[in-house]
C-alpha cells in the first residue's frame, strides 16, 4: 500500500521505514542548530570520527571517562598534537555527549585539560612586511595588505562582502567574527583605490556569472528565504572571490565561494621565502605585526584591542605592555610604509 506525505505529495510504500541519519550526520545537525561554523562543525565532526576509529569503532555511548582519556593522552604522547589541538579534541567529545548523546558528565572533572602554553607572537619588523608585499601580486597581494592594515583575521578578510567596505568613512565593517561579533576596523587610504579597481574587476566577473545563469552567492543563516533577491545583489558579492564557481558543502548549490584560506596560506609562505624571510610567515602573522606596529607607535592599547576584536584586553597585552595614553582616529600602519 501507498502512502502519500500530506505536506510533499509524495509516495512510499506502508511499512518501509525512512533509515535514520548515520550518527557522524546526526552530530552535524546538532552542530548546525547550534549554529557554530562550518570550520567548527568539520573538526569536531573529525575528532569524534578519529575517537570511535580509535577505539575500534566502539559507539560513543557504551564509553565514558576512561575511553576520553585514553584517546587525549595518546593525541598528546604519541602524536605530539599542541596543547590547544587537544582542548580542541576535548570539545568536540564533550559537545558530542552533552548535546548529541545527553549524557550526564558527573566524570567531566577527571578529564584533564592541558595547560595551554604562553608563546610570543612572530611578529615582523616593516621592512620585512614591504619585502613580503614586494614579493606578492593580484588580488593576494592586495588580500595580504588587506589583513596587515586592518589586523582582520584571515577568515574575516575572505568573507568581507561588497556592503561592508566602507569608502568615504574609510572603515571596513567586520560582521560575526570571532565569537560572533561585529566590529569596524579602518579601511586605509593607500588601499582605497587598489580596492575600488578590484571591486570593478571581480563586478565583471559577477556580472558575466548572472549572464550564465549564476551569480548567486550563499547567505547567512535565512536570509535567503526573508530576501531571495539578495543572493544576486552585488552588495552581498564576496571582495575575494574564487577563480572557480563549486558546490556549497551544506546546500549543495552552486556558487563562486571566497578564496580558499589553504591557497592565501601557501601564497604567503611561498612569498615569505622569495623574501628570505628566515620567520615563518603566515597571514596571521600580519595580525601580529598590525598590533605591534600600532602599539609601538604610541597608540592607545585600548583602541587597538577594540580594532582587534579582543575580549580581554589581557589578550592584546601579549604584544607589548605600553602605558594607556588615549587617542582616537588610528591611521593605519600600512599608510606609514
Amino acid at each position: 500500500m501507498l502512502e502519500v506525505n500530506r505536506q510533499t505529495g509524495e509516495g512510499r510504500n506502508a511499512g518501509t521505514a525512512t533509515p535514520p541519519p548515520r550518527f557522524l550526520d546526526q552530530l552535524r545537525d546538532s552542530l548546525r542548530v547550534r549554529h557554530y561554523s562550518l570550520r567548527t562543525e568539520d573538526a569536531y565532526v573529525d575528532w569524534v570520527r578519529r575517537f570511535i576509529l580509535f577505539h575500534g569503532k566502539r559507539h560513543p555511548k557504551d564509553m565514558g571517562a576512561s575511553e576520553v582519556q585514553a584517546f587525549l593522552n595518546h593525541l598528546a604522547v604519541d602524536r605530539g598534537v599542541s596543547p590547544s589541538t587537544q582542548n580542541q579534541a576535548k570539545a568536540a567529545l564533550l559537545f558530542l555527549y552533552r548535546n548529541l548523546l545527553e549524557v550526564d558528565l558527573p566524570w567531566l572533572s577527571e578529564v584533564i585539560q592541558a595547560k595551554r602554553q604562553s608563546r610570543l607572537p612572530v611578529v615582523l619588523t616593516p621592512g620585512e612586511v614591504r619585502a613580503l608585499f614586494d614579493q606578492m601580486e593580484g588580488g593576494m597581494a592586495l588580500l595580504a595588505q588587506v589583513l596587515y592594515g586592518t589586523g582582520l583575521r584571515l577568515m574575516e578578510g575572505l568573507r568581507l562582502r561588497v556592503k561592508d567596505l566602507e569608502f568615504e568613512r574609510r572603515e571596513i565593517v567586520v560582521r560575526d567574527g570571532k565569537g560572533g561579533k561585529d566590529r569596524v576596523t579602518m579601511l586605509p587610504d593607500r588601499l582605497a583605490g587598489p580596492l575600488r579597481a578590484h571591486l570593478d574587476r571581480v563586478r565583471a566577473l559577477h556580472e558575466r556569472d548572472l549572464a550564465e545563469g549564476f551569480g548567486e552567492v550563499a547567505l547567512p543563516d535565512a536570509l535567503g528565504l526573508k530576501a531571495p533577491f539578495a543572493a544576486r545583489a552585488w552588495g552581498w558579492q564576496w571582495v575575494f572571490p574564487s577563480a572557480q564557481r563549486s558546490a556549497d558543502p551544506r546546500s549543495d548549490a552552486f556558487f563562486r565561494h571566497h578564496l580558499h584560506p589553504e591557497s592565501v596560506q601557501k601564497a604567503v609562505r611561498l612569498a615569505g621565502r622569495a623574501a628570505e624571510l628566515v620567520k615563518p610567515v603566515t597571514p596571521h602573522v600580519l595580525r601580529h605585526s598590525f598590533a605591534t606596529h600600532l602599539l609601538a607607535s604610541g597608540h592607545d592599547i585600548r583602541t587597538v584591542q577594540e580594532l582587534l576584536g579582543h575580549k580581554d584586553v589581557a589578550t592584546t597585552m601579549i604584544y607589548t605592555h605600553v602605558l594607556n595614553r588615549g587617542g582616537r582616529g588610528v591611521p593605519s600602519p600600512l599608510d606609514g610604509l
